[in-house]
């Protein structure tokens, strides 16, 4: 409205001066001369004072870091000293993921993130990530100033987007354990091992039990929000609801045990399962196996047999359990120590479906005692502890065998 005032006002002005000025027009009398001039004068001085305080404001976003999917968004241009005073930030610049299908930013919620007031720039960067793919909306509120008297200016507003990633399936599950061809009807847990990094949130919606002919299982899983990922996000840990499982408990007896003795199951993991960039499985993978009896006899490390190496070399300690372990609980926890109790450098492979511990010292053997250090919080496929089964707490009258944390089976290398 302003630009179209001032082009047809500047227009008249400049028709005007030239009727005023030229000789042909020298018989205007001087009143209407001098009238002309002073009103020319004030439209030149409604010009300057308006240009004097344009709207200098910048909105634009940036990168920040050196990862490709991290960004912020910068405003220029707002006054040191407001800049430096208490202003809630969050009402004057908010930031959205913004769905193509939405037409109201004002319906979703805003994204969580920190804003910063340096170097003469308002900035806001986002707590998480960029997701490619996906339109990010940046809106400023400059009648959200302190001074501001026009409290309806319209925002401004700038959009950015990360190109989509090609969909290129690369990422494979690797391994599930236990890997055994058979588990107890009381099996706890299992862990899922990934190729590469994978995304959290909505796991469940992937992972599947499913008995003989395709039968889907209900609800057999423990359903954690937090999704028990390791640090690396390459390894699940995937629990059977223990309701399923405890006797005695409402989810058993009402909907029955997750799995059933004497029957077939596959564990079946969708390929739209996503990795860490949004890509989604190479493929389905399926592990198969069959249920027998529930196993609730705590392990007895007395049971285990120990196949001592000779001095001099870097043969392995080779430990068999009479029934497979829980791999993740093996593989970590026990560990091998000299009579002094210093602890033996070396690398703990499983072996023959987790029934064997297998330790291979980073330098060869020395003569003398030895000893293998077994915590008792070490775990079975079904969850029982050494000389605890896992039902201990629903059963009054069960004792816990072993009142130490470890147990140490003693062993000599000639």
């Amino acid at each position: 409205m302003i630009k179209m005032l001032y082009s047809w006002q500047w227009t008249a002005a400049l028709l005007l001066l030239v009727a005023v000025w030229l000789p042909e027009f020298t018989f205007l009398p001087a009143q209407i001369r001098a009238s002309s001039v002073s009103w020319l004068s004030a439209l030149l001085s409604l010009q300057n004072s308006s240009s004097s305080t344009p709207n200098t404001y910048s909105l634009r976003w940036v990168p920040a870091g050196t990862e490709g999917r991290i960004a912020k968004v910068e405003v220029s241009g707002i006054n040191e000293a407001i800049l430096q005073s208490r202003v809630d930030w969050k009402r004057v610049l908010v930031v959205y993921a913004d769905p193509e299908s939405s037409t109201n930013s004002s319906d979703l919620p805003p994204m969580l993130g920190r804003y910063d007031t340096k170097s003469g720039l308002l900035s806001f960067e986002p707590q998480f990530a960029l997701d490619p793919g996906i339109t990010y909306r940046a809106e400023f509120h400059p009648g959200q100033l302190p001074g501001e008297h026009n409290r309806k200016a319209h925002p401004i507003v700038s959009l950015f987007r990360l190109p989509a990633v090609r969909a290129v399936p690369t990422t494979i599950v690797r391994q599930v354990f236990p890997t055994s061809q058979t588990v107890p009807e009381n099996l706890l847990k299992f862990y899922i091992h990934f190729s590469a990094p994978m995304s959290r949130g909505h796991i469940y919606e992937h992972i599947h039990l499913r008995s003989y002919g395709g039968l889907e299982v209900e609800l057999p899983f423990l359903e954690i929000d937090e999704e028990l990922w390791d640090p690396t996000m390459t390894r699940l840990t995937l629990f059977i609801d223990p309701g399923r499982i405890k006797r005695g408990v409402r989810p058993l007896e009402e909907i029955g045990p997750a799995l059933e003795a004497g029957r077939n199951y596959s564990l079946v993991i969708d390929s739209e399962l996503k990795d860490a960039v949004g890509n989604p499985l190479q493929a389905v993978f399926e592990k198969y196996f069959r249920v027998v009896a529930a196993d609730r006899d705590p392990p007895d490390p007395a049971h285990w047999k120990v196949q001592t190496p000779r001095a001099a070399t870097r043969v392995p300690l080779v430990v068999t359990f009479p029934e497979p372990m829980d791999q993740a609980l093996a593989q970590r926890a026990i560990h091998v120590a000299k009579s002094s109790g210093d602890p033996v450098e070396g690398n703990v492979a499983l072996q023959d479906q987790e029934r064997q511990w297998v330790f291979t010292p980073a330098d060869p053997w020395s003569p003398g005692a030895y000893r293998l250090v077994v915590p008792t919080t070490l775990e079975d496929l079904a969850g029982n502890n050494i000389g605890k089964p896992f039902e201990v707490d629903l059963f009054e009258g069960i004792q816990r065998q072993l009142t130490t944390p470890t147990v140490k089976l003693p062993f000599d290398v000639r």
